[in-house]
């Protein structure tokens, strides 16, 4: 149904449809009156006109990926002393304690980022055409619909009253943005529980923990541009299939799909930099953050905090959660046995 990009970055000017109705149930129909397009949405078939929507959805997780580690990096050896505060581990601990040099780590992360790369030219599709026209399609088919769900609910004759007074805005509210920010949410979930089943699964199986997942953590002590530091087969698995599944089931649009791409890397990223930061809005918008993920990576609590990178939904519901102050607790049960 819901076929348009909603464009969250790249706006457009301001377009309204042109249409005179009388009511907005008319028979079998549905007419919608002047609606003016959001800011948000391009009529541009590419957001760059020489480059392909689909190529810009690849190239934004890498870019976003290494962008987002450079600013991590340049905290890292800007010598501030008020970020002391705000590090989770010492500078030194990086050194000290983890088993793969940077350049191992490099040649692991770009090797991802070919490998994802690959199967996003398999998998992506090219958007349709983004018309006017189309756009308007598409807002009566969703009326028609919306029509067919509110006379079922509230009845007949109650259902057109309410549709007159809010058939036409509900119909411009939920195509811009009640289904668009579903399907995002939608994808979320799917890559959160996608990526906790088989991150736990790492941890339970001796053998894919040795074989594979203990590459991972070989950096007990995370930092930004290590985020994807895996085997390979992990990172196809966990990271690629899983981020393709979630855009295919949710059904999003190419420049959706950019967004969804661009922000669950940035995400992953900021969960392995190694600063526990009060302004930083990826690591506010859960309890599952930087710190939460350090535990994990630690040998106390190597056997929670599987979920990532969004949501502890997961973790919660299945007793595999881990804070802070259990570590606290654990450490006095042991000074005292």
């Amino acid at each position: 149904m819901h076929e348009i990009f909603h464009n969250l970055l790249f706006g457009g000017p301001s377009t309204t449809f042109n249409s005179t109705c009388p009511s907005f149930v008319t028979g079998n129909t549905v007419c919608l009156p002047p609606v003016k397009v959001p800011f948000y949405f391009s009529l541009r078939q590419n957001i760059f006109d020489s480059i392909p929507d689909t190529h810009v959805a690849l190239a934004a997780p890498v870019i976003a990926y290494w962008l987002l580690s450079f600013v991590f990096y340049s905290l890292d050896i800007s010598g501030w002393r008020w970020l002391d505060k705000y590090r989770i581990h010492e500078s030194e601990e990086v050194k000290s304690r983890n088993l793969a040099t940077p350049w191992e780590v490099a040649r692991a992360v770009l090797l991802q980022h070919a490998t994802q790369t690959v199967l996003g030219l398999a998998w992506l599709i090219e958007s349709p055409e983004i018309s006017v026209a189309r756009c308007q399609s598409e807002m009566e088919a969703l009326g028609r619909t919306l029509v067919w769900v509110v006379r079922l609910l509230l009845g007949e004759e109650t259902g057109i009253k309410f549709l007159e007074l809010r058939g036409p805005e509900m119909t411009h509210w939920l195509y811009w943005w009640g289904i668009p920010a579903a399907q995002l949410l939608f994808a979320l979930f799917i890559i959160d529980t996608w990526q906790y089943f088989l991150h736990r699964s790492m941890h339970t199986n001796k053998y894919l923990y040795k074989k594979i997942h203990s590459v991972h953590h070989k950096l007990y002590v995370p930092y930004a541009f290590g985020a994807l530091y895996n085997h390979p087969f992990e990172g196809f698995l966990l990271d690629s299939v899983g981020a393709a599944l979630a855009e295919r089931l949710s059904r999003l649009t190419i420049r959706q799909t950019i967004f969804l791409f661009a922000f669950s890397t940035c995400k992953t990223v900021d969960d392995h930099c190694g600063y526990n930061l009060p302004f930083d809005p990826l690591q506010m918008m859960s309890g599952n953050n930087a710190d939460y993920h350090d535990i994990h990576h630690q040998v106390v609590g190597i056997k929670s905090n599987f979920s990532q990178p969004f949501f502890i939904h997961w973790d919660t519901l299945l007793g595999t959660r881990m804070t802070r102050e259990d570590i606290q607790e654990r450490r006095k049960k042991v000074k005292t046995t």
